[in-house]
């Protein structure tokens, strides 16, 4: 019984034994608020926060930004995956120029977005579908490649029509390499998100940071950042929740695997 309770209760004690160290770190070198304010500080401004209409109107407007660009970054991972997967020339011909369009640094475009898109949600989302496009479209990619030739073989061997060799063997292989990056696409979207909020925005919680900031509230900025995280950590669990209704088959070998560990 102790054994399957220990990683329930692991996440919660390290997260305790965090906050016990930051709050002697604090106390016993004296720090200014200003500069690292203590967790209980941090807390009664969380509540404050949270308790204001305008910070769930900030909130909504972040998780919408993020996740209309992962479902950009999605469809477009998804689709472009698949074909640099089953066509190898054209993937060739491409990779140069896929690669070079993420080593580009990403915020140095924001202000191109805001000139053309303006200050709005457009330019967020695009950026949030840019960061996430990559990850998705690399895994798509190597789901198509991880079907062999001798299982395409067996296939045809029992006379599988091309409908049921996709059902049956493609898809199914592809699908846990897609959701694997969807696990780290949702984390990029989120990230562009805030860094378009941050550097061209003027609503979400990215915005949000900067006006705390720009207040010297340093316990308003970490709530802000508590906020944040909790939002990213809800949208990675989505996503990683969906697995069991997707690919029950491939969550039950790793949950079995665990059990046996």
């Amino acid at each position: 019984m102790a054994r399957k309770l220990l990683p329930w209760l692991s996440t919660p004690l390290i997260l305790v034994a965090f906050v016990v160290l930051w709050d002697v770190f604090v106390r016993v070198n004296d720090i200014d608020e200003l500069v690292l304010p203590r967790p209980l500080t941090v807390w009664h401004s969380l509540v404050e926060v949270v308790q204001k209409p305008a910070t769930w109107e900030h909130a909504r407007i972040t998780g919408t930004e993020t996740v209309g660009g992962f479902l950009i970054a999605l469809a477009c991972g998804v689709a472009v995956g698949v074909v640099l997967g089953k066509v190898r020339w054209m993937e060739r011909g491409l990779r140069p120029l896929i690669v070079a369009s993420q080593v580009v640094p990403k915020v140095a475009l924001v202000p191109l977005f805001v000139i053309w898109f303006g200050f709005g949600m457009t330019s967020k989302v695009i950026m949030s579908a840019m960061l996430a496009f990559f990850p998705i479209m690399l895994n798509v990619q190597l789901g198509v490649r991880s079907v062999e030739a001798g299982q395409r073989d067996v296939m045809r061997s029992l006379d599988a029509s091309r409908w049921q060799t996709f059902k049956h063997l493609e898809l199914k292989s592809t699908m846990p390499y897609a959701f694997a990056g969807m696990e780290v696409g949702i984390v990029f979207a989120i990230i562009g998100t805030i860094v378009g909020e941050y550097l061209g925005g003027n609503e979400g919680l990215g915005y949000l940071v900067v006006r705390t900031l720009n207040d010297l509230d340093a316990p308003a900025l970490f709530a802000v950042i508590i906020l944040l995280s909790a939002l990213g950590l809800l949208l990675y669990f989505i996503v990683n929740g969906l697995k069991r209704f997707f690919i029950p088959w491939h969550e039950s070998v790793y949950s079995q695997l665990d059990v046996n560990r």
